[in-house]
């Protein structure tokens, strides 16, 4: 019901939130504007909808992110920006309203987000992604497939470089492990609808892409040491948006590789079930202050544990991530020590992990219920 309520029916665009400025951190200055429509957004929302059988409003969102690749008014920030105004506008310049004191005192207050400029390669994956997903339901015409071409030749000559990563930090561009993760989505994905649906499409050059970009990420954003993929190569921290290297397909959830990763992420960033998105003072984001536990992640981490076989631990994490939503079931971005809720509410991206996670879980429950019945028989 939420996710409706966000969505703007006219255009299809799902904003990330309908509030702007309420705080990460009472008192403090991560103060961002949530009234937007994000790409990243996409491919998640695809999935969560069509699986609960609400076609109409996946494939309106789908829609509005092929008009969003169709127009590719990116510039600077490679042929798609990172979000948008809900009628797929772009100016989204970001002003202090200094005459506001804030929520509890948090200011600035921030209107418009000064990140829709910034370089996130991680975007193009969930834009194929999204589209992807939706293909049996509503196939890619001829002109968006000419469009795609396009971007994916984009994307080839400049997936190699860095950017600002997921999380939009204000700390300078790094050679983030996700955004790579993603751009090889981005190929994996162009690469079967190609072959399947017979598009015309340099295959051999997509096809080398994708592996250079399985080749770095297994390579150089593998620590050996701390036997775990990294936020970044060159570093030892870890990132909860690793969390989506195997729900993506690129790595099995049951690879040693992944399962060492999942406890390092399980040492370092979760308590008490909940998670952590990064650890700022040990990799600095360019903004002070702290925050708190991202619900998004806390859920991907349930996924993750799902996927691993580990239900008891996935079921803990899940049931208690339950009891920290408001009174109606909602959640906002973040969950501070104390349990109270932090960030602009209700965040679209928590609702559609809680989602995911809801789906994964019950499957992997069923199918453990039913494999305990055959066994006593």
């Amino acid at each position: 019901m939420v996710l409706k309520l966000l969505q703007y029916a006219p255009s299809g665009a799902l904003v990330a939130a309908p509030t702007a400025a309420l705080p990460e951190q009472l008192g403090g200055v991560r103060n961002w504007d949530y009234r937007y429509t994000w790409i990243r957004d996409a491919s998640f929302s695809v999935y969560s909808l069509l699986a609960l059988g609400y076609e109409e409003e996946a494939i309106s969102f789908a829609l509005w992110t092929a008009d969003r690749v169709s127009e590719q008014v990116g510039e600077g920030s490679g042929p798609l920006k990172i979000m948008y105004r809900i009628d797929g506008s772009s100016d989204l310049e970001e002003l202090t309203l200094d005459h506001f004191e804030g929520y509890a005192g948090s200011t600035p207050v921030h209107i418009g987000n000064g990140a829709a400029d910034q370089l996130q390669l991680d975007i193009y994956g969930e834009a194929m992604d999204a589209l992807s997903i939706a293909e049996d339901h509503h196939p890619i015409g001829h002109p968006g497939w000419m469009k795609l071409l396009g971007i994916l030749d984009w994307l080839a000559d400049n997936w190699d470089q860095p950017d600002e990563g997921v999380w939009e930090t204000r700390g300078g561009r790094k050679d983030f492990t996700y955004g790579r993760i993603m751009c090889w989505v981005a190929f994996d994905r162009a690469i079967t609808i190609a072959r399947e649906r017979s598009r015309p499409a340099p295959l051999e050059r997509w096809i080398a892409t994708r592996d250079a970009i399985y080749e770095q990420v297994f390579t150089k954003c593998w620590n050996p040491e701390r036997k775990a993929f990294t936020q970044h190569p060159g570093t030892d921290v870890v990132d909860a948006i690793t969390l989506l290297m195997p729900l993506v397909g690129m790595i099995s959830p049951k690879d040693p590789m992944w399962l060492s990763t999942l406890d390092a992420i399980g040492e370092e960033l979760v308590t008490d079930s909940l998670v952590y998105r990064y650890n700022p003072s040990a990799s600095p984001d360019g903004l002070p202050g702290e925050e708190g536990t991202f619900s998004l992640c806390s859920f991907f981490y349930v996924c993750a544990l799902t996927d691993a076989g580990r239900l008891d631990e996935a079921q803990y994490a899940f049931e208690k991530m339950l009891t920290y939503g408001n009174h109606v079931g909602l959640f906002a971005e973040e969950i501070d020590p104390a349990g109270l809720q932090l960030g602009n509410f209700p965040q679209a991206f928590t609702h559609l992990a809680l989602i995911r996670a809801a789906i994964a879980l019950d499957a992997a429950l069923t199918a453990q219920s039913a494999t305990d019945r055959k066994a006593a028989r």
